[in-house]
């Protein structure tokens, strides 16, 4: 296998994979954003910066499981940053372009420190106030974060889904397979407890990746990309995140208003599948905006100009 580059302005993959957007997204090497490095725990976090001193709010930007941090950049960081927000866009462990700590095997329970870590972060460098989005499973992170994180930290959150993996339903819907679903999440526990806990598995293997996204031809790009679609990843990480406990039951989550933003041509996460959180969430605001014709990871107008405009505008209104 060969080495990923420590930049993306050295990778081909995202290059390959923007030719399917809108051509006003698509990124020249003067339009990227800002390669930076952040250093937690020992990782090299890998970070895609727009910086804008003169704006009100940041919006901090995470991936799923099948993505990266500079997919991100590419549907929602460069559009955002151009209509004045500051983005950053994070690898988080064992994805895009993040070194790992040699000799450790980092856990969900990882991601979501390391998200909540990174804010506090953020915030010691000023005060502006930072509204949370995350794709795919990045979405349901925005809420263990949200729910984690010190009172006032986020202003608010944006999930492309939110899914509970502890509900059977959500399980069985998302994994590559019902028999994965079912016995393969108990034998990741059961193995999480052995010296096997490192050995990796490919997420293709246990998601149903195959509807990442929704032009074939951009799922061969994706599933040839070894820092998004194609990552394996560890028996610890998918025990720990199948069975993630959050630090407050939605019932109970009072951090900052949410908004979900739905594809509607949704095929790995459809609309449903946000419910078992979303309609249990009553002590702050819940919105629903659906992105017509867009796909899980959407390519796709006019999905993606709704999300930019319903995004910038609940990040108006929640960092006012």
């Amino acid at each position: 296998m060969t080495t990923a580059p420590a930049y993306y302005r050295d990778q081909q993959a995202w290059r390959d994979l923007q030719q399917f957007l809108p051509e006003r997204l698509r990124l020249t090497d003067a339009t990227a954003p800002e390669e930076d490095f952040w250093d937690w725990r020992g990782h090299r976090v890998h970070l895609d910066r727009y910086r804008n001193p003169d704006t009100k709010a940041k919006v901090v930007l995470h991936h799923g499981v099948g993505t990266n941090g500079r997919q991100m950049s590419l549907i929602l960081g460069a559009p955002l940053a151009r209509r004045g927000f500051e983005t950053v866009a994070l690898d988080n462990l064992g994805y895009g372009l993040t070194q790992v700590k040699p000799g450790t095997t980092p856990s969900y329970d990882d991601w979501v420190d390391l998200v909540v870590d990174f804010l506090a972060y953020e915030q010691s460098r000023d005060d502006r106030p930072i509204v949370l989005y995350g794709l795919s499973a990045g979405g349901m992170l925005t809420y263990h974060v949200a729910a984690k994180a010190p009172r006032g930290t986020l202003r608010g959150i944006v999930g492309m889904t939110f899914l509970d993996q502890r509900d059977r339903r959500v399980r069985d819907e998302t994994s590559h397979d019902k028999l994965t679903a079912r016995a393969g999440v108990p034998l990741m526990g059961l193995l999480a407890k052995t010296p096997l806990a490192s050995a990796k598995y490919p997420m293709s293997l246990a998601s149903k990746m195959s509807a990442l996204a929704n032009d074939p031809d951009a799922m061969k790009v994706l599933m040839k990309d070894r820092t998004s679609a194609a990552n394996w990843v560890s028996v610890r990480f998918l025990d720990s995140y199948a069975n993630y406990t959050p630090a407050a039951e939605p019932s109970d989550f009072d951090a900052c208003p949410v908004l979900l933003t739905q594809p509607a041509e949704d095929r790995w996460t459809p609309h449903h599948l946000s419910g078992p959180v979303l309609s249990r969430i009553s002590k702050v605001p819940v919105d629903t905006v659906m992105l017509d014709n867009a796909g899980h990871y959407p390519l796709e107008d006019p999905g993606l100009r709704q999300m930019e405009d319903a995004i910038a505008d609940f990040v108006t209104r929640t960092t006012a």
